[in-house]
């Protein structure tokens, strides 16, 4: 498996994002979850506001590790397994 390289402006973006611990759950869902899972499931498994999650999905797709996918009201989050991949590979290199 091939991981993608990423740019120090990247690295920072993903740690930025990660500092905030309710994005860091957002992915642990996402990923034990292993498929994409609806916006309003998200919001009623950490019982927030939809406002609040969606500014958090904003900044996890601002830092690549999500992909919003938009199926009129609905949308759906994917995990980019392989963004996570490359920033944990680049983090156990220091």
């Amino acid at each position: 498996m091939r991981v993608a390289r990423l740019t120090e402006k990247q690295m920072e973006r993903i740690a930025s994002a990660l500092a905030e611990p309710r994005r860091f759950k957002i992915l642990k869902d996402l990923s034990a979850r292993g498929e994409p899972m609806q916006c309003s499931a998200i919001v009623h498994s950490h019982d927030v506001s939809q406002a609040t999650i969606s500014h958090h999905l904003k900044e996890l797709e601002t830092a690549g590790l999500i992909d919003i996918v938009r199926e009129g009201k609905c949308a759906n989050i994917v995990l980019r397994r392989e963004v996570w991949n490359a920033y944990v590979a680049r983090l156990a290199e220091l």
